[in-house]
């Protein structure tokens, strides 16, 4: 059965006017919980810079970690997607900075996933490879692949992820999607200098069942396309890991 996008609401918390999915359940894989605020009683100091609170300098919650500071530590509002804030809110100075980093990710990767690339898509270890369009889902909770046939993977039931790339003069290879250093326009630097994303290797759990599925995605016709669309996906694979890390 195919994935129903999710009715959003507009709900207000102490940190401001977040829109939210109705049903909790169904929040996309990207989005980060609220943090729990550090008591006011439990940071009688700024927790950046050690400076002492009073009536004069007053404390402030940072909307991503939580914890207190100063006016000065905590001055920047910035928009915080992750959080499904409408509006930009209050972050201290390391906070700020990943949101900063985060923001390309939800104003053009999304957009690149949702749009599609087109690939060869082998399911297990098969020997027929079937061409699909594989797109990401407008509630950001699945892939959807379409072709002759229709199937999708929800991107919380992903438990590896895997880019598929080839350097130029060089065997094509397959490296963990953390051990790139540095991502630029769809090219990979690796060890064996500048490399393009040329596919996807997948391993997930569908629903219930508890063994694992392989699924392995190539690029097709248009390679540049395909390797835009990998790329992005490779930055949403970072995300989609640290949320399940906090």
């Amino acid at each position: 059965m195919s994935a129903v996008p999710d009715g959003k609401k507009l709900v207000r918390s102490p940190s401001g006017l977040r829109m939210v999915p109705e049903n909790g359940a169904f929040s996309s894989p990207f989005s980060l919980d609220e943090p729990q605020w550090v008591p006011d009683k439990e940071c009688p100091r700024c927790m950046q810079c050690d400076t002492k609170f009073d009536f004069i300098t007053r404390k402030h919650h940072c909307r991503r970690c939580g914890r207190c500071f100063c006016d000065k530590c905590c001055s920047k509002k910035v928009a915080l997607p992750r959080m499904c804030f409408v509006d930009p809110v209050r972050q201290c100075r390391d906070c700020s900075l990943i949101s900063q980093k985060e923001l390309d990710f939800y104003d053009k990767q999304l957009k690149v996933l949702t749009a599609g690339g087109t690939f060869l898509v082998t399911l297990g270890f098969s020997e027929k490879s079937e061409t699909m369009v594989c797109r990401l889902s407008n509630n950001h909770r699945y892939l959807f692949l379409d072709g002759e046939s229709h199937f999708e993977v929800e991107l919380s039931r992903i438990s590896t992820m895997q880019v598929l790339t080839e350097t130029e003069g060089s065997t094509p290879g397959e490296k963990d999607i953390h051990t790139y250093t540095t991502l630029l326009d769809s090219q990979y630097i690796s060890e064996g200098g500048l490399s393009r994303a040329t596919g996807m290797l997948l391993h997930y759990k569908p629903p219930g069942s508890q063994d694992s599925q392989q699924l392995r995605m190539e690029a097709a016709d248009d390679k540049k396309s395909a390797s835009s669309w990998l790329a992005a996906m490779h930055k949403a694979a970072k995300l989609l890991y640290e949320s399940r890390d906090q």
